[in-house]
C-alpha cells in the first residue's frame, strides 16, 4: 500500500466522527509497522481522546518503530486532552505522515516542528485536498471565528420550491430528503425563517434510518417574535437548543411565555431594511461556538443569505418536475442583479443523483 492508500483509510476513519466532534476537527489515524496496519483510530467526540491516541492504544507495543498516518497535524498543546506529540514520542513512532498542517494560526506547524526536533521524520501534504474538504467547516471557523454556511434548497426543474398555494410536500424524493437529514446531523445548527415555520410547521430534527443522529441547534429568524406558540419547534423535544432570533421590539409578554418553554431568545442587530443583519449574526454565532450552519428555510431567507455574502457552499436539489407557470414560490425572492455578469459564480461543482433527483453541490 502507498502513502495515499493509508491516508485514504485514515480519512475514512475521520469521517466517522461527523456530527460529533465540533468544535474540534474530524481526525483519523492509522499506525503501520512493517507494511502492516497495526492500529486504527479516530476522534470520536469533542472532549474524548484524539485520533492518534486511539490508534496508538489500538496498536499497543507494535507502534514502536512504526509510522502513523494522521489526517491533521498532531497537537502540541494542552487542551481538553494532553498533547498528541508526547503520545507519539512515548510510543516510539519514528515517522509521522500527515495530510495537512493545523489551520489554527496560533498552533500551525508547532506539532510538526516539535516532532522533528525530537528525531521523528515528518511528511506532510498527503491527500491534503481531501483532508481540507473534510474539515472545511473547522478550517473556516478556526481562521475567521465564524461558521461555515451551507445553503440547501429543493426545487422543480423550473426553479419553484412550492406551488402558488404554498404546497411543497414533496418536491424531492425520499432519498434526497434522507440526505438532508445527513446534512442536519453534520451541522451544528439549522436556520429557517418565520415564514417557513408558519407555512410548514417543521420539527427541524435529525432522523437517520441506520443510526442515531445528532439534532442541530434549531434557529428561527423572527424579527417581530410572531412565532405561533403551538408550533412544533416549541412543543417537540429536541436533542439540542432551540433559538429564536428576534429584534429588540418583540412583545415582552410573548417573550416571557416562550422562555418558559425552555426556548432561548436572542436579540440581533437589524439592517437598514429592518431585517435581521445576517453578517452580524454570523459573528454572534461564532461566539456561541457554532462552527457550521445549514440554512434550509424559505425564498426570502435564501436570497438574504446570498445578498449578505455569508454562504460558503450550496446543496441545490432538483426534482424532475415542472410546474409550468410563474406563480409558484421561487427559490429566491426579492431584487436581483441587473446584469448577468453580476451573478454569483459557483465553483468546484459536484453532482450527485438520488433516484430521479439531482443534487448540485458547489462553493461560492
Amino acid at each position: 500500500m502507498t502513502h495515499q492508500d493509508y491516508m485514504t483509510l485514515a480519512l475514512e476513519l475521520a469521517a466517522r466522527g461527523k456530527g460529533f466532534t465540533s468544535p474540534n476537527p474530524m481526525v483519523g489515524a492509522v499506525v503501520v509497522k512493517d507494511e502492516k496496519i497495526v492500529g486504527k483510530g479516530w476522534h470520536e467526540k469533542a472532549g474524548g481522546p484524539h485520533a492518534e491516541v486511539n490508534a496508538i492504544d489500538d496498536a499497543g507495543s507494535k507502534a514502536s518503530g512504526g509510522t502513523i498516518y494522521v489526517t491533521l497535524e498532531p497537537c502540541n498543546h494542552h487542551g481538553r486532552t494532553p498533547p498528541c506529540t508526547e503520545k507519539i514520542l512515548a510510543a516510539g513512532i519514528r515517522h509521522v505522515v500527515m495530510a495537512m498542517q493545523d489551520p489554527n494560526p496560533d498552533v500551525s506547524g508547532g506539532g510538526a516542528d516539535y516532532l522533528s526536533r525530537h528525531g521523528v521524520s515528518v511528511t506532510t501534504g498527503v491527500c491534503e485536498a481531501a483532508a481540507r474538504r473534510l474539515n472545511e467547516a473547522f478550517i473556516k471557523f478556526i481562521t475567521t471565528k465564524q461558521p461555515f454556511v451551507t445553503l440547501k434548497t429543493a426545487a422543480t426543474l423550473d426553479g419553484r420550491v412550492a406551488t402558488r398555494t404554498g404546497d411543497s410536500r414533496w418536491v424531492t424524493g425520499e432519498l434526497s430528503r434522507g440526505y438532508v437529514h445527513e446534512l442536519r446531523h453534520e451541522n451544528d445548527a439549522i436556520l429557517v425563517g418565520i415564514n417557513t415555520v408558519k407555512a410548514d410547521d417543521p420539527s427541524l430534527t435529525t432522523r437517520l434510518t441506520d443510526r442515531v443522529g445528532k439534532d442541530p441547534v434549531r434557529m428561527v429568524l423572527d424579527t417581530h417574535l410572531s412565532i405561533p406558540e403551538n408550533t412544533k419547534l416549541l412543543q417537540i423535544p429536541c436533542g439540542a437548543d432551540t433559538v429564536i432570533i428576534t429584534g429588540n421590539s418583540a412583545d415582552t409578554q410573548k417573550r416571557a411565555a416562550i422562555l418558559k418553554s425552555g426556548v432561548r431568545i436572542i436579540e440581533a442587530d437589524l439592517d437598514s431594511h429592518g431585517r435581521i443583519d445576517l453578517k452580524a449574526l454570523m459573528i454572534r454565532l461564532g461566539q456561541m461556538e457554532i462552527t457550521s450552519l445549514l440554512i434550509e428555510g424559505g425564498a426570502r431567507v435564501a436570497a438574504s443569505a446570498l445578498r449578505a455574502n455569508i454562504v460558503d457552499k450550496i446543496n441545490y436539489f432538483y426534482a424532475p418536475k415542472i410546474l409550468g407557470a410563474d406563480d409558484g414560490v421561487p427559490m429566491c425572492s426579492g431584487p436581483g442583479p441587473a446584469l448577468m455578469r453580476d451573478s454569483i459564480d459557483v465553483k468546484n461543482i459536484r453532482i450527485r443523483q438520488f433516484d430521479a433527483d439531482i443534487m448540485i453541490e458547489g462553493y461560492l
